[in-house]
């Protein structure tokens, strides 16, 4: 059996200047974001329009898990798109 990875999501509205994307640029508007980690160590960081079925990986990514956990980086992914700019994987 195999274990299912450690992984957070959520919708969120970016902000002015959306969240930059490695694959397509600057996403904007309605997004679903999703913080997995990979081996306890590090964690990827996927952006969706929401309700689409392509998934892009936010620039940044993959990025090491902090000390805080993964829950706190999914945190901070999330107000990082909020609040727009452009927005990177936190680091």
């Amino acid at each position: 059996m195999t274990q299912q990875p450690e992984q957070y999501l959520d919708k969120v509205t970016a902000g002015p200047g959306g969240v930059m994307t490695d694959d397509v640029g600057v996403v904007t508007g309605d997004l679903t974001i999703v913080t997995t980690s990979r081996d306890g160590r590090d964690a990827e960081i996927t952006v969706q329009y929401t309700g689409a079925e392509e998934w892009y990986t936010m620039t940044g990514s993959p990025v090491p898990v902090p000390p805080t956990g993964l829950h706190a980086l999914h945190d901070a992914v999330l107000a990082a798109a909020r609040a727009g700019g452009g927005a990177e994987v936190p680091r």
